[in-house]
């Protein structure tokens, strides 16, 4: 049995497309709800972005000057992730984001545990993944030119799934960009590189979603495992569909401009301003 918290319900947000700002605070205000829960108030949601973006780690403190010069020009906004990690081009893809309260803490086990249904979700469509083998790198600025032991790659190595962690006082977050179809020009414009090369998946859309929204309520152990069944132990915790209501929205809209950076929606948090240096 893993830990489990306080045996609060999982919460399942419905899926939003917003812009970065937004999903950064959003993120950030249910991790500040659920460290102020004796106990936590596990939950997880799916989301899109309304506009191209480039959302940058914890501790990612350069960025290409181009970068900026994308931003000001308005074909990006740049946003910085409270989770760790390198660049993400979000636009092309579906991004989760995972509280666990008293989630393992050696971060190798809980990356794996916290994976394992979106490894269960790729494999029911036909396309197993496992997790990557390379060793993490700074010196590569985008966080899919690199697939270590926290992303789930295909068989060939191509990466579809890069993940994040950021832990306070015991709780989770964690964030992962499930790439369905990068854009292209964008991608090597930002990163002078392609993007991967990925299988088209048998489902897009609500059916996407309701498909990853089923594997995490059965294989997710947010509340330790409770049955096992020919498909193995399952997770026992429960879970309760919740919107975000009126005052999470107020507190989520005073969060905005912590997660912002540069020319985009809301105003530069204090310390937010990343160093630029010149473009290779």
């Amino acid at each position: 049995m893993l830990n489990d918290g306080a045996g609060h319900p999982a919460r399942w947000l419905p899926p939003l497309q917003l812009d970065g700002c937004s999903q950064m605070a959003i993120d950030r205000a249910l991790l500040d709800a659920s460290l102020a829960v004796p106990g936590g108030a596990p939950a997880l949601r799916l989301y899109r972005w309304s506009r191209p973006t480039l959302s940058l780690g914890r501790h990612q403190r350069t960025l290409a000057s181009h970068w900026l010069e994308l931003a000001e020009e308005g074909v990006i906004d740049l946003v910085r992730r409270p989770s760790g990690g390198r660049a993400v081009l979000h636009g092309g893809d579906l991004t989760y984001a995972l509280i666990w309260p008293a989630a393992p803490a050696r971060r190798q086990r809980a990356y794996g545990l916290a994976c394992g249904w979106l490894c269960r979700a790729f494999a029911g469509l036909g396309q197993p993944l496992r997790f990557g083998r390379q060793a993490s790198s700074r010196d590569r600025a985008n966080c899919f030119a690199t697939s270590t032991s926290a992303d789930l790659v295909h068989g060939d190595g191509a990466k579809r799934i890069g993940s994040a962690q950021f832990w306070q006082g015991g709780t989770l977050l964690q964030h992962g960009s499930i790439q369905i179809d990068p854009p292209r020009d964008l991608w090597y414009e930002l990163f002078a590189e392609a993007p991967p090369l990925l299988p088209p998946l048998p489902l897009a859309g609500d059916q996407l979603e309701e498909h990853l929204r089923r594997c995490a309520e059965r294989h997710l152990p947010l509340g330790g495992w409770s049955r096992h069944t020919r498909h193995g132990w399952e997770a026992g915790l429960a879970w309760q569909e919740r919107p975000l209501q009126a005052e999470e929205w107020r507190r989520i809209e005073l969060r905005r401009g912590d997660h912002a950076l540069g020319p985009g929606p809301g105003p530069s948090g204090p310390g937010s301003a990343p160093e630029p240096v010149e473009s290779a």
